[in-house]
C-alpha cells in the first residue's frame, strides 16, 4: 500500500495496457483531486455493471474521487449492489462474508497500524442498509463501541436491492415492496443516532446530487478515523428499480427526499474538531481571534 504499488516494473510499461498506464500517469494517485476536477482526470471507478441511473454508483464514484490518499486506502464491503461497483475501482478491496464487513475492517485497521506504524493506511467499509443495519448490524456496533479507527458508509437504498425487494430495517414504516406486500409494520431504525450513543467522533447525513458536500463529509471522515476513532456517514442512494424511478428522475427523487426526510446533518466531537484544525488546517474549527476592547475616551 503505497505509491509503489500502482507504478511500473522498470522496462514494463510498454507491455502494460493502455488502461493501467493512463491510471499510472493519469490518475489520482499521490495527486490532490477534487470533484471539481471529475473529466480531467482517470477516476478510481470508472466502469461498473450497475443499473442504468443508479444513484449509489455515483455516490460510490463521489466517494472515491474524495478519499484523501487512495494510494493508502482499502475498501471493505460485503453481498449487495454496491461491492458490483467497489469491486471495479482501481484501489485494494476486501470483500467479507455477509454482515461482518466491520469486524473485517476492524482488524484489517489493526494490523495495517501494527505494519505501518504512524504512516496513515485508511479503511473505508462501504456497504447496504441490508448487509449493515440488518444482518451486520451487531459488528457495526461494536466496532464504534471499540472505538475502532475506520470510516463506516452506509450505502442506504431502504431495501435489499440486490435480492429482490424484501424489506430492511432501514426501510420507512409503511412501504410497500415486491417482497412486502402489506408494508412494513416498524418505522426506520436510527442508525445516526446510534452512531452518536456508540461514540463515534464523526457522523454525517448526505445525498448524492451535492458533489462538494459529498467530497467534504468524506475527506473529514477519513481524516478523523486516522487518530480519533470511529466515523459514520449515511448516504441515501436510492434503488430506482425496487422503487420504480424513472432513470431521468433519479436526482429530482434525492433532492426531494433530501428535503422530506434526509437533510444533510452533520455531527463531531470536540476532539474531532480540534483534530482537523491543528492537523490539517481546517480554518472553520481553529479558535476565533479575540477582539481586544477599544480604551474609552
Amino acid at each position: 500500500m503505497s505509491l509503489n504499488y500502482v507504478k511500473f516494473s522498470p522496462g514494463f510499461d510498454k507491455f502494460m495496457p493502455k488502461e493501467y498506464r493512463d491510471m499510472v500517469e493519469h490518475g489520482p494517485f499521490g495527486k490532490k483531486t477534487t470533484v471539481s476536477q471529475m473529466g480531467s482526470f482517470k477516476e478510481i471507478l470508472e466502469e461498473h455493471p450497475m443499473c442504468a441511473g443508479c444513484a449509489m454508483t455515483l455516490f460510490i464514484r463521489l466517494a472515491m474521487i474524495s478519499f484523501p490518499n487512495p494510494e493508502d486506502t482499502i475498501t471493505v464491503g460485503t453481498a449487495g449492489c454496491g461491492r458490483l461497483a467497489i469491486s471495479q475501482a482501481a484501489v485494494p478491496f476486501v470483500y467479507g462474508n455477509y454482515g461482518d464487513q466491520n469486524a473485517v475492517a476492524s482488524g484489517l485497521s489493526r494490523g495495517l497500524r501494527l505494519r505501518f506504524g504512524d504512516k496513515p493506511k485508511d479503511v473505508v467499509v462501504m456497504a447496504g442498509d441490508g448487509g449493515m443495519a440488518d444482518i451486520g448490524f451487531s459488528m457495526t456496533l461494536h466496532s464504534w463501541f471499540r472505538k475502532e479507527r475506520f470510516t463506516t458508509i452506509m450505502l442506504d437504498n431502504e431495501v435489499y436491492g440486490n435480492t429482490g425487494g424484501q424489506e430492511s430495517g432501514m426501510t420507512n414504516k409503511g412501504q410497500v415492496l415486491k417482497m412486502a406486500p402489506l408494508g412494513k409494520k416498524f418505522e426506520k431504525m436510527d442508525m445516526v443516532g446510534m452512531a452518536k450513543l456508540s461514540g463515534c467522533a464523526y457522523v454525517a447525513t448526505v445525498v448524492p446530487n451535492n458533489p462538494r458536500r459529498v467530497e467534504s463529509v468524506i475527506k473529514k471522515a477519513v481524516l478523523i478515523a486516522r487518530e480519533i476513532g470511529p466515523t459514520y456517514i449515511q448516504a441515501y442512494t436510492s434503488c430506482n428499480i425496487e422503487y420504480s424511478i424513472p432513470t431521468d428522475k433519479v436526482m429530482e427523487d434525492a433532492k426531494n427526499v433530501e428535503n422530506d426526510r434526509y437533510k444533510f446533518e452533520e455531527y463531531m466531537t470536540d476532539e474531532a474538531k480540534d483534530y482537523l484544525a491543528s492537523r490539517y488546517g481546517y480554518k472553520e474549527f481553529q479558535p476565533k481571534p479575540t477582539t481586544a476592547a477599544l480604551p474609552k475616551a
